[in-house]
C-alpha cells in the first residue's frame, strides 16, 4: 500500500499520441457563413458572360418572339375563321397580353434609368470634390433636390438646404451640405433595412433546421433588402433591375475581398468567451447576419446619390449589434 504524504506516479510505457485526441469542438469563429457566400457566388454567375453569350441569347430572346407571335397570329386567325365571336375573343386577349408586356418593359426601362441617374449624380458629385467647381457642385445639388422633391422624408431636409445654400461658396461646403441635410433621413431607413435584413438572414439559419433553407432566406432576404435600399435613394427598381443591382454589389463585395469575415467583427457582437459556448449552427446564424450586414453596406453606397463624406459611413459592427441586439446577449 502506498504512503498517502507520498505524491502518486503513474508510470506510462508508450508516449501519448497528439493525432489520437479528440478534436476541438467547432466554435463561432471556425463557421464559415456558407448560405451568405454561395448567395454571393450565385449573384455574380450570370454576371460573368462574354460578347458571344449576349448575343446568343439575344437572338435566340428574338425567335422565341417572333415564333409567338406567328403562333398567336395564327391562332386568331384560325378563330376568325370558325367563329368571328371568339376570334374577337382571342384577338382581345391577345391585345390585352401584349399590353401587359408593355407596361412590365415599360416599368423595367424606367428602373434602369433611375439607378442610371443615381450613378450619374454620384459621378458628377465626386467631379464636382476633385475639381472644386461649384458650379457643378450646384448642378450636383439642383438634380439632387428635383429627384427628392415631393419625398415627405426629405421635404424638410430640403427646405433647410435651401434657406443655408446660399451661405455656401465652395463644393465640399456645398455637397457637404446636401449630404447632412437631405441624405441623413434617407441613410437611417436604408440602415433599418439592412437590420432588419441581417436579424432575418440569422435567426432563419440558428432556428430552421432545413437543409437550403438558409440559403433561400439568405437570397430573398438579400435581394428584397437591395431593392429597398435602391428604392429609398430613389431607384425604384423592377425585376431585372434588382438582379442587375444584386449582382453588382455582390460581385464588387467578391472583386474587394470584403466578404472574408473575421473574429474581431463576430467578437464585437458576441464577446469572445461566448464563442466557445455557442452551436455551430447558431454560429453560422451570426456570421450569415455579418455578411447581410457587409452586403447592405455595400449597396447603399452603390444606391447612393453621394458618396460618404460629410456622414459618417456606417459601421458593420454596429449594425450588426443594433440587428441582433436581444438575439446573442
Amino acid at each position: 500500500m502506498s504512503d498517502p504524504h507520498q505524491p502518486f506516479v503513474l508510470e506510462v510505457e508508450a508516449e501519448a499520441d497528439p493525432a489520437a485526441a479528440a478534436p476541438v469542438p467547432e466554435t463561432l469563429s471556425e463557421a464559415e457563413g456558407r448560405a451568405m457566400l454561395t448567395a454571393a457566388r450565385l449573384g455574380v454567375a450570370v454576371a460573368r458572360r462574354s460578347a458571344f453569350t449576349r448575343f446568343a441569347t439575344w437572338v435566340l430572346g428574338m425567335l422565341f418572339s417572333f415564333v409567338v407571335s406567328v403562333a398567336a397570329y395564327d391562332f386568331v386567325a384560325a378563330l376568325f375563321a370558325r367563329n368571328p365571336l371568339l376570334g374577337w375573343f382571342a384577338f382581345g386577349l391577345v391585345a390585352l397580353s401584349a399590353f401587359v408586356l408593355a407596361v412590365l418593359a415599360l416599368r423595367e426601362w424606367v428602373g434602369y434609368a433611375r439607378l442610371q441617374h443615381l450613378d450619374r449624380l454620384r459621378t458628377e458629385g465626386e467631379a464636382a470634390r476633385r475639381s472644386g467647381d461649384v458650379a457643378i457642385a450646384r448642378a450636383a445639388v439642383e438634380r439632387l433636390r428635383r429627384l427628392y422633391t415631393g419625398r415627405a422624408e426629405a421635404s424638410w431636409g430640403l427646405a433647410r438646404m435651401a434657406e443655408r445654400e446660399a451661405d455656401v461658396l465652395d463644393a465640399d461646403g456645398l455637397l457637404g451640405l446636401a449630404e447632412v441635410e437631405v441624405l441623413a433621413p434617407l441613410d437611417a431607413l436604408a440602415r433599418a433595412e439592412v437590420e432588419q435584413a441581417a436579424r432575418r438572414v440569422a435567426l432563419v439559419t440558428a432556428l430552421v433546421p432545413i437543409a437550403l433553407a438558409d440559403l433561400a432566406a439568405a437570397l430573398f432576404a438579400n435581394l428584397r433588402m437591395i431593392r429597398r435600399i435602391a428604392e429609398i435613394y430613389g431607384g425604384r427598381t423592377g425585376t431585372f433591375g434588382s438582379a442587375r443591382l444584386l449582382r453588382r454589389v455582390f460581385g464588387g463585395l467578391l472583386a474587394t475581398g470584403a466578404l472574408a469575415l473575421g473574429d474581431d467583427l463576430i467578437g464585437s457582437v458576441a464577446g469572445g468567451g461566448v464563442l466557445s459556448k455557442v452551436s455551430r449552427r447558431f454560429g453560422e446564424g451570426v456570421v450569415n447576419g455579418a455578411l447581410t450586414a457587409r452586403i447592405g453596406l455595400a449597396a447603399m453606397e452603390a444606391c447612393r446619390p453621394l458618396a460618404f463624406v460629410a456622414q459618417e459611413r456606417p459601421v458593420i459592427s454596429t449594425l450588426l449589434a443594433r440587428a441582433l441586439a436581444g438575439v446573442v446577449r
